[in-house]
């Protein structure tokens, strides 16, 4: 756990901008058009959909799906900055390497988890990145906070973040910048704990990638390339190396 406290956090708030890149699942339409056999069913399917979901938050009614998304549910799952049925949390990191790190992770991960999956075949994600503007940002890489390095940086364990994370929305602050452990390169992620800390309502730079994982290794693909522009072996996204 952690021996910050909310007072404590608060003097430590920088100021923090940066374009943050995030890579999610395009699987949302593709699911519902094969269900149906028109745009008009389509669209209806979607609005069911939308009705059976919990209500946004006034605080990101304002803000593309992309970005609102993360803040509307409370999994009973935690997260290394969020605690189970917390309030949410978008995760975007400052790479667009790193964000792919991140999400090839989850891909091996669910791999390593289920001994009879056949390899997955390259699914379609999205790229995009979001600004994000604050004045009242942590760093974890930088003194005083990154004395306590092995803490944030634990593969598996997040109760210390998750508790820092509590500690923080405590003392008012937006967003906490980190180390990724899923990158080969450690390069930062950030964590933006409030939606006022995006400067724009919507995301930009949209690409398609296609990742494909095989217990080896993750290897991730530019739409309309025929060569994986990245590429992690599964001792570097599980720190084995």
């Amino acid at each position: 756990m952690t021996i910050w406290t909310p007072r404590a956090l608060a003097s430590e708030a920088r100021t923090y901008a940066h374009e943050l890149w995030r890579v999610v699942e395009a699987q949302h339409t593709a699911s519902t058009m094969r269900l149906t056999d028109s745009l008009e069913e389509q669209a209806m399917l979607e609005a069911v959909l939308e009705e059976s979901k919990p209500a946004l938050p006034a605080a990101v009614s304002r803000l593309h799906y992309l970005l609102a998304t993360p803040y509307r549910y409370r999994p009973h799952v935690g997260s290394r900055f969020r605690a189970a049925l917390e309030p949410g949390v978008w995760y975007g990191a400052e790479a667009l390497r790193t964000a792919l790190a991140e999400k090839s992770y989850w891909r091996l991960r669910f791999l390593l988890d289920s001994p009879a999956t056949p390899d997955l075949k390259p699914v379609p994600h999205t790229a995009f990145q979001a600004a994000v503007r604050t004045q009242t940002a942590l760093d974890l890489t930088r003194a005083p906070l990154a004395r306590e390095r092995d803490l944030w940086t634990d593969r598996a364990r997040y109760e210390s973040t998750q508790a820092l994370a509590a500690a923080a929305r405590a003392a008012h602050i937006e967003l906490i910048r980190y180390e990724s452990v899923r990158d080969p390169q450690h390069a930062a992620c950030a964590a933006v704990l409030d939606p006022r800390a995006f400067g724009r309502a919507r995301p930009h730079a949209l690409e398609t990638w296609f990742i494909a994982a095989a217990r080896p290794r993750v290897r991730c693909a530019l739409q309309g390339s025929d060569v994986a522009q990245f590429e992690f072996t599964a001792g570097e996204l599980l720190g084995e190396r």
